[in-house]
């Protein structure tokens, strides 16, 4: 796709893993280290309500039109932490949540993501960036730990906005230096990424591993594929032979 000049990957559950499992062992050394009277599984089970109500609340506008005052995903957790210790009777609130963004930058890579970054990187035709809900704590780390190199990198935190919000997408075209229209955004979530991104004016692919089917109430993706290396079908590169384009595409 030769008017594709710059893509763009999501980081978490896209490029990197993120399954719920993995937030376990944190839970677990809070528990430990903290002396609380909860297994990490119990912590968990009372603390990502709490979480998902910020997620759902975080880009509401209110009656006049304004969103919610910005916060890190540090602060955020932190506040839920704090619910939660009120009801334990102990914790150390802001602790845990520097464990957790500290946790956050130490996940492991879905398989062949070195080959694909390299692949678009040898093309010699793509600007190549990263655009994630997460704090510069968790996503700068992580980048760094893998040996990931992009042109250019935002975060929720850097562009004090979440996606959906079209701030954070206008940032890192504005980064690449390439127009909305010629970005190409790659995301497993069809609300915060392919919503996103149409509603900033950019292509989106969504990474649908599990056969996901469409919510109606988001953005159709230009694209959906089932593998990292499908991106390059996309682009027109010989990479797994399986592409799936929506009637947007």
């Amino acid at each position: 796709m030769p008017d594709i000049k710059a893509v763009i990957f999501d980081m978490y559950e896209t490029l990197a893993h993120n399954h719920p499992s993995l937030w376990l062992p944190t839970f677990e050394e809070i528990c430990r280290d903290q002396g609380l009277p909860l297994t990490g599984q119990k912590l968990w089970d009372l603390w990502k309500p709490l979480e998902l109500g910020f997620r759902q609340q975080r880009n509401q506008r209110d009656g006049s039109g304004s969103m919610p005052p910005f916060k890190t995903y540090e602060d955020a957790w932190s506040a839920c932490f704090a619910q939660v210790f009120r009801q334990v009777g102990k914790g150390d609130a802001d602790d845990a949540g520097r464990r957790c963004v500290i946790a956050l930058g130490q996940r492991e890579l879905f398989p062949g993501v070195h080959n694909l970054i390299a692949r678009l990187r040898s093309a010699n035709i793509f600007r190549l960036g990263v655009l994630s809900n997460a704090d510069n704590d968790s996503l700068r780390p992580l980048l760094y730990r893998h040996g990931l190199e992009f042109d250019a990198v935002v975060t929720s935190e850097a562009a004090w906005a979440y996606k959906p919000h079209p701030r954070p997408f206008q940032l890192i075209a504005e980064a690449l230096g390439v127009p909305m229209e010629a970005c190409l955004f790659v995301g497993d979530s069809q609300y915060d990424d392919v919503q996103g991104a149409h509603a900033a004016g950019m292509r989106a692919a969504w990474l649908n591993r599990n056969g996901t089917p469409l919510d109606p109430r988001w953005a159709t993706p230009d694209y959906q594929v089932a593998s990292l290396p499908e991106v390059l079908d996309i682009l027109g590169m010989p990479g797994s032979g399986r592409i799936e384009v929506s009637s947007q595409g």
